[in-house]
């Protein structure tokens, strides 16, 4: 592995720890020549499917596009990024165990607005106004409705 602060190839493990849901593991390395600390994070790499987007166009499906969105949607929110990293690894999960090679779009979209809706409401409507495109206020004042209709 790689050195992040001199160009040496070389490093021993110090401590390694799996992470809660068992599909990440966590590695404390020293450098064998600096002896700097760095941490590193493997992941068992699977296929990712195929995204077939609204319009047809099809590209791999990507994780960090989704906690973009996700971030996005929680900025100056009270969401941790750990909270923020564990909803995209559910949302990951759950696009592999659909075992599918394609997988569409909105079907991605609409779990995330399920994982955000449980999470915070006011992400989970910026989400939906952006994903469903609102074309006006009486649709924004729709989807609060539902929400406050839930609440009660």
């Amino acid at each position: 592995m790689k050195c992040p602060y001199c160009p040496h190839l070389e490093s021993k493990v110090i401590d390694s720890r799996n992470s809660r849901d068992g599909g990440l593991i966590r590695r404390r390395r020293e450098c064998e020549k600096c002896s700097r600390r760095f941490t590193t994070y493997e992941r068992l790499e699977e296929p990712l499917p195929v995204v077939v987007k609204k319009d047809g166009r099809r590209e791999t499906f990507d994780p960090h596009k989704i906690a973009m969105g996700i971030r996005k949607a929680c900025e100056k929110r009270p969401v941790s990024m750990e909270i923020i990293e564990s909803v995209v690894d559910r949302i990951e999960r759950w696009v592999l165990d659909q075992g599918e090679s394609e997988i569409y779009a909105t079907a991605i979209g609409e779990k995330v607005m399920e994982e955000l809706h449980k999470l915070d409401e006011i992400a989970y409507v910026r989400f939906a106004s952006v994903y469903r495109s609102f074309k006006d206020i009486n649709e924004f004042m729709s989807e609060l409705r539902e929400i406050l209709a839930r609440q009660k």
